[in-house]
């Protein structure tokens, strides 16, 4: 017996149960027949059962035929290593995703198209359009914008199939992104260092056009830099005024001079020299000129002390002009003896007898 034939006593079985109860119900039988309904209602089932078991199946199975299950059709395509173009010449995009597709019920111009073929073609065009203008630098950003562009079924251009893509990835290739590290790393560099040179150059801007213009300003810069220390800005005039100078590539001024302790010891000490001294002093202020023998000689009386009434001056004074003439410079002896207005002297060395004063 089949199990068709099995599940059709049962149902009958428990239908005729179902009724007896039924019309038990509503007849109100007594007790002993209602266990015969229902011992028969179990046994017939049995029966019957039992009775068709031993029928053979006039029909054999081996000659029923088995009719093969019909195959599924499939409507998904995995890609992968597919070169796509970035926003920069040589830098490519490397795709992979799986392409899904369902006809659209429209009939195709072609009598046979390949829908894995035309479903992966719509993606890569789409996918295309929008890597092409990105950043290859960008690549982890692009991959989730292509999820959600790719993730919705639309239309290819035949209207043959709605198409989708999922699981989409999108990398560089490791060389490409070495370089694009690198490349980045210099620009951050390049970024740093112009930062620096600009912050260097507008600080030489600062202090040479604004705080060392002049002496002035730089004891301005310095005063408001030391607010609280009065006299050390007041002393630190002269190291200010040589700063300014230099800054300036000038020479320091003559009003601040005698702050300057290596031009005050150099500098022409006042003189009774008449006007031909006055004219020398002229010339030199307003050319500058190497300082002679004779300035230096000047700039040792001022370093000891030596004072223009001081009798030994004039006794020093012809001493060594005498000497110079002794070792044949007449011209610095007769520049000293000028200068200083020395009186007649006699010489230190008496072998020295062409001396100018003895003549």
């Amino acid at each position: 017996m089949t199990s068709g034939c099995k599940t059709v006593i049962t149902f009958v079985t428990v239908i005729c149960g179902l009724l007896f109860a039924v019309v038990d119900l509503e007849s109100q039988w007594p007790l002993w027949s209602w266990l015969t309904l229902v011992a028969l209602a179990v046994v017939t089932p049995v029966a019957s059962s039992a009775v068709a078991g031993r029928r053979r199946n006039p029909v054999p199975l081996e000659l029923i035929p088995h009719l093969p299950v019909a195959p599924v059709e499939r409507r998904d395509q995995r890609v992968t290593q597919v070169s796509l173009p970035s926003a920069w010449e040589d830098y490519d995009f490397r795709f992979a995703a799986t392409v899904r597709w369902c006809p659209t019920g429209k009939t195709a111009e072609e009598p046979v198209i390949n829908p894995a073929g035309v479903a992966v073609d719509a993606i890569l065009a789409r996918a295309s359009a929008i890597t092409e203008k990105r950043d290859p630098a960008r690549a982890s950003l692009v991959q989730h914008e292509l999820n959600g562009a790719l993730g919705r079924m639309q239309e290819d251009p035949t209207g043959y199939l709605d198409v989708m893509a999922e699981s989409v990835t999108l990398a560089l290739a490791e060389r490409d992104q070495e370089r694009l590290d690198k490349l980045a790393s210099v620009r951050k560099d390049k970024a740093v260092w112009e930062h620096e040179r600009k912050y260097e150059q507008s600080r030489r801007e600062y202090l040479g056009e604004d705080v060392l213009k002049d002496t002035g300003s730089a004891v301005v810069w310095w005063l408001a830099r030391n607010d609280d220390h009065i006299e050390k800005t007041v002393s630190d005039i002269g190291l200010l005024t040589q700063l300014s100078s230099a800054a300036r590539n000038s020479e320091v001024p003559t009003q601040f001079r005698h702050l300057v302790p290596s031009l005050a010891a150099a500098a022409p000490a006042t003189t009774s020299a008449g006007p031909e001294a006055g004219t020398m002093g002229q010339a030199r202020s307003e050319e500058p000129q190497p300082p002679s023998g004779a300035d230096h000689f000047e700039a040792l009386l001022v370093t000891e002390g030596i004072p223009n009434d001081d009798p030994a001056r004039g006794l020093l004074v012809g001493r060594v002009a005498d000497a110079f003439a002794a070792h044949g410079r007449p011209e610095i002896a007769a520049e000293l003896r000028r200068r200083f207005d020395n009186p007649q002297s006699e010489p230190c060395d008496p072998a020295v007898s062409d001396s100018p004063d003895e003549q």
